[in-house]
């Protein structure tokens, strides 16, 4: 549908229209008496109600990553509704789900070769963490119950991952969690990281905390570490160079394993396939979504090494290896999405698209480190963190009316209380580069 129909077909929702639905994390009240409403999305923009257009700086939420309304994705999703709109994948499934699971498997990291679908992030995790209590329990170390993050990280809303995440905020009104949780620092150090482009060089002995908790806790009671190779809602902490590899070496001494969070990372963000790829650490899991269907239908998975999958494989041949399972795992639309959308990225070289701007992106990034307010900027691929100094007695006004005026200004971008979130679709191009942070300076002179 054109944009401009898109925008004109539409009339202003009231407030009685909006009430039957609960916003997810979101101030509803606040909201619905000042609803920003997209009616229509193409290439780098968004189509508000009003008909204008607004660049998006997030890939919609880190996950639109070939930009909106990719007409490969949209054609394959229509023709695969009308040929086959759904089919279990509990002891029966189709084609597709085949097919998509190979072609993951050929660009993840060497030896994780296998995957478990699921639909969002949040499954993804959940899954990860009980493939591993699995794994351990498959070869009689059912003591290997612990897992250990880090603060600062997400790994989504579900009961597993909202444990092992570390944002106190999101963490504060659902407890008890899950007991046998432990947590890393997170690796951010102003000192001695401020103003850093990509990897830090200073930080990698942070892996080292992870000998301190074993040491609390024992080895033979942890089942994996989990964290995300770049902190992304967390603030896009990019790992400081060696980090993740001395976290590999300490897990593999002590038998435990490592997942990779890339829900974010994963399909090009930081110009590879994977982050793993990028950084050359090879995970035991890998947890994906967003960017798997370029966001067009909700899509997860969990991308497992031969060595946790054959663990669970090694008991009879008509046992079910993994009691778990989404009434939509490998969804036929999803599927067909997904293997468009990983077209789309070859065809159009996006992983390579995103080394190749990368540079210009950094280089447009710390140009703002003169504006007023910053006191830090980190980047790493197409993901870019903007720090504020917050107001007194008002912390995240200020990166929240920096975030509302980019908006009136055609730009979305996203305030994580005051620190400004950047992670633009892989297409986005210089000019595009060039007027976001522009706006950003602007939107910062203007902010009190």
């Amino acid at each position: 549908m054109p944009v401009s129909q898109a925008a004109s077909s539409n009339t202003p929702l009231t407030r009685e229209a909006m009430e039957a639905f609960w916003l997810p994390m979101t101030p509803n009240r606040q909201f619905k008496s000042k609803p920003r409403l997209f009616v229509g999305a193409e290439g780098m923009h968004y189509v508000a109600q009003d008909g204008q257009r607004i660049l998006d700086g997030m890939a919609g939420l880190w996950c639109v990553n070939a930009g909106h309304g990719q007409r490969r994705i949209v054609d394959a999703i229509q023709t695969q509704a009308a040929k086959l709109d759904f089919v279990s994948s509990f002891q029966m499934s189709h084609p597709a789900a085949f097919e998509l699971a190979g072609r993951i498997a050929q660009i993840a990291p060497s030896g994780l070769d296998h995957v478990f679908f699921t639909n969002s992030g949040s499954e993804s995790v959940d899954t990860a963490l009980k493939i591993a209590r699995g794994y351990h329990r498959a070869r009689g170390e059912a003591s290997r119950i612990r897992f250990i993050s880090r603060a600062k990280a997400y790994h989504g809303m579900g009961w597993g991952g909202l444990s092992v995440s570390g944002i106190v905020r999101h963490r504060r009104d659902f407890g008890p969690l899950l007991p046998e949780v432990d947590h890393l620092s997170h690796t951010h150090n102003p000192e001695q990281m401020a103003f850093s482009r990509g990897q830090p060089s200073w930080g990698a002995h942070l892996a080292d905390e992870l000998e301190k908790l074993l040491a609390i806790h024992d080895p033979s009671t942890v089942a994996a570490v989990i964290v995300e190779p770049v902190t992304g809602s967390g603030g896009v902490f990019p790992p400081p160079v060696g980090y993740l590899e001395r976290l590999r070496e300490i897990c593999d001494r002590n038998g435990i394993l490592l997942i990779f969070d890339e829900v974010i990372t994963g399909f090009g963000r930081v110009g590879a396939a994977f982050a793993a790829n990028a950084f050359g650490v090879t995970p035991d899991l890998i947890t994906c979504a967003k960017g798997m269907t370029n966001a067009a239908v909700p899509m997860g998975g969990v991308i497992v090494s031969g060595k946790v999958y054959d663990a669970l494989m090694a008991g009879p041949e008509n046992t079910i290896e993994l009691f778990h399972g989404y009434t939509y795992s490998a969804h036929p639309l999803a599927c067909a999405a997904a293997l468009a959308a990983l077209d789309v990225y070859q065809d159009l070289a996006l992983f390579e698209q995103a080394r190749r701007i990368a540079p210009l992106w950094e280089a447009a990034a710390h140009a703002l480190k003169d504006a007023p307010h910053i006191i830090d900027i980190r980047n790493i691929g197409l993901l870019a963190a903007i720090d504020l100094r917050p107001r007194d007695g008002a912390p995240g006004a200020r990166g929240a009316e920096c975030a509302s005026r980019c908006y009136d200004d055609g730009f979305l971008i996203r305030a994580s209380g005051d620190t400004l979130l950047l992670s633009p679709p892989l297409i986005i191009e210089e000019e595009q580069i060039a007027a976001l942070f522009a706006a950003i300076r602007r939107a910062l002179a203007a902010v009190g």
